[in-house]
């Protein structure tokens, strides 16, 4: 496990990857900015009719209060969405990941596996299916927990835990549907469901460095290339007779 986290940095920065490592923090980061904007918009609009409400309903204090009570609180806001921004990483992150993974699985095969047949690109709708959903996941995740990410570091701790398991099980799962069918894919990552989360880990870590991150797609899948061809090899060797 640490062998194959160790290739996968090792080939992060060579140059085949560094373009696709610029495409994905392009699209990462236009992403988190269209979002920053829907939500710093929605918290302004909810700020100000709210206290447009509270103003007609309890106009005791002068108009100018209510107006810096809603630039305050429209700037609380905005630093509260630059805040969450790197809590949200890991969803956006795994919707980037989905536009590359048969790009960044290919440079992994071709230059640690050149004697190993292949694997077969994955159908676009079904990577983007497949990233939608986790980061979906995510985003439900996280909104879930963040009441309590002050509450004696327990939301960070489900933050991590969560971010393991989504992490690790969708970069397995579509670096293995290269090589089987989505069913079987599941499938193995199942029977080996706690050695998937131990490495899903691994990405947790990274998607929580800030700037670093944005690179997560590149790690998480050829980090679970390398991982696949570990357990495909051991589930061979575990089905092949054993020899006189």
């Amino acid at each position: 496990m640490f062998e194959a986290a160790a290739k996968a940095l090792s080939q992060m920065f060579t140059p085949p990857f560094r373009r696709v490592l610029f495409k994905s923090i392009g699209l990462a980061l236009i992403l988190i900015v269209l979002m920053g904007i829907g939500m710093q918009r929605v918290f302004a609009w909810m700020a100000a009719s709210g206290a447009s409400w509270a103003e007609s309903t309890y106009g005791a204090a002068p108009h100018a209060a209510w107006d810096i009570l809603v630039w305050v609180l429209s700037i609380m806001a905005g630093l509260g969405i630059i805040t969450g921004a790197v809590f949200l990483m890991p969803a956006v992150t795994a919707f980037v990941g989905s536009f590359f993974v048969d790009e960044i699985a290919e440079m992994v095969e071709r230059m640690h596996y050149p004697a190993d047949a292949p694997g077969k690109p994955l159908p676009f709708l079904r990577a983007i299916i497949e990233g939608g959903r986790t980061a979906l996941l995510a985003l439900l995740i996280y909104l879930c927990a963040l009441p309590f990410v002050f509450f004696a570091g327990l939301g960070l701790l489900v933050l991590f835990l969560a971010n393991s398991y989504l992490l690790g099980r969708e970069y397995f799962e579509l670096a293995a549907m290269r090589f089987r069918p989505p069913a079987e894919a599941k499938a193995l990552r199942k029977a080996n469901r706690g050695y998937i989360f131990a490495a899903g880990m691994f990405i947790a870590m990274f998607v929580s460095i800030p700037i670093l991150n944005l690179a997560t797609p590149l790690f998480g899948m050829a980090f679970m290339v390398h991982m696949h061809k570990q357990l495909s090899g051991r589930r061979t060797e575990l089905l092949e007779p054993k020899r006189a």
